[in-house]
């Protein structure tokens, strides 16, 4: 198993070549209002934000 440090600097080796952060700004009622329905999916805000795009994505590719 990797030790600490080498696994914190695979990390952000995989992330700067690998992701891309979205910044998303949202109303603070809208906010509560995903992260209450995300929960009551049970899944995390950011989890349910993806599967939302993903199933758009899919929706929009049979209109």
């Amino acid at each position: 198993m990797m030790n600490t440090d080498k696994k914190k600097q695979y990390d952000i080796k995989y992330a700067k070549t690998h992701l891309k952060r979205v910044p998303l700004d949202v109303q603070i009622d809208k906010y509560n209002l995903i992260k209450n329905h995300a929960k009551m999916q049970g899944e995390s805000v950011n989890g349910f934000i993806k599967r939302a795009i993903y199933e758009t994505i899919e929706r929009d590719k049979t209109e």
